[in-house]
């Protein structure tokens, strides 16, 4: 019953949340509930039993994609710009669009009806590929997390699509976009002297810091017994060193990890996860295959799931740094 009222207060909120979001036109308000809205998902997969997922939602949407935005928000104006105004008279008709919205959104919640209640044991997805990696994913790749193990051995073309992916979305805003342009010493200088820097933000981001560091550490290698990974991992760490740029600045934080720098661990991390399935080509088993790694299939894929989380983590991180350091920085011209 208990369980039943929780789901039903989160689905509530979140849609009065979406309702808000839809009824504003200041984007500062609007990002902040979408963070709302990251947060509640995140709440709602944990009721759920999903806290990998949990964690991911938690970290990305309400947390690096929030202060993403932000950065972004910097870049244009607070209020969002009316689609008429007295002197261009509307001219557009709502109604076809939300009726293409209502055909739509009926026929998702038609297809819905055929979908197994959720935790019914005798569902498809229980009944077959569930039950096969519960009974067998310990015993094949010695990683008691069996999210772990799905992800990083038994779908790993899947997940390695999904780092090459991140690392195209970096390389694809640093070509929109570019880099950083610094604004002439002088005006930088006059800029930073109006700035005066905050005795106790200071102090407290230096206490915290080192924490969600070390934080983003375990999560990288405890991922393989408990909830976390390359993705959860890489986004605290990148939020470790986004919190330090928003203290100290990001000329300081750029000293710290140069952009050259990041381009080359973005690079890096996707090919440490391929190099991984090169090498077992390598050494005589299939891409991906990491049973050839160790002395036995156990130490084999478990120590090829580290190496592979290792790859994303440290992808996730550069191409979360690249972003915020592109749209960051560009606030400066």
């Amino acid at each position: 019953m208990i369980d039943i009222i929780i789901d039903i207060t989160l689905l509530t909120f979140l849609a009065i949340t979406s309702v808000a979001i839809l009824r504003m036109s200041n984007l500062f308000a609007i990002v902040m509930l979408f963070g709302v809205f990251s947060l509640l998902s995140a709440g709602l997969f944990v009721v759920m039993d999903a806290p990998d997922v949990a964690f991911t939602e938690a970290a990305v949407g309400a947390g690096i994609s929030t202060v993403l935005m932000l950065a972004t928000l910097a870049l244009v104006k607070r209020q969002q710009k009316p689609h008429y105004t007295e002197e261009t008279p509307q001219t557009h008709r709502p109604w076809l669009p939300l009726l293409v919205v209502i055909v739509t959104g009926s026929a998702l919640v038609y297809g819905t009806w055929d979908i197994p209640a959720f935790g019914d044991p005798d569902a498809p997805a229980q009944t077959h590929v569930a039950r096969y990696y519960i009974d067998n994913a310990l015993q094949e790749t010695g990683v008691p997390n069996i999210v772990t193990a799905i992800l990083a051995s038994y779908r790993g073309f899947d997940t390695l699509g999904e780092v090459a992916v991140i690392f195209t979305a970096a390389v694809a805003v640093l070509l929109l976009i570019g880099g950083r342009r610094p604004k002439s010493p002088a005006t930088s200088k006059d800029k930073e002297s109006k700035i005066k820097p905050n005795l106790i933000l200071r102090v407290v981001a230096k206490f915290l810091i080192p924490l969600i560091i070390l934080f983003a550490l375990y999560v990288q290698f405890h991922g393989d017994f408990g909830p976390g990974g390359g993705f959860q991992a890489g986004v605290i760490f990148s939020a470790a060193f986004i919190l330090y740029s928003l203290v100290f600045g990001l000329d300081s934080a750029e000293k710290i990890i140069p952009a050259n720098w990041l381009r080359i661990l973005a690079a890096l991390g996707l090919l440490i996860y391929a190099g991984v399935g090169i090498a077992s080509l390598l050494l005589g088993e299939n891409y991906l295959d990491y049973t050839p790694l160790g002395s036995n299939q156990i130490a084999g894929q478990h120590l090829g799931i580290l190496l592979v989380e290792l790859g994303v983590g440290i992808t996730v991180a550069a191409a979360m740094l690249i972003l915020f350091f592109a749209f960051a920085g560009r606030g400066r011209d």
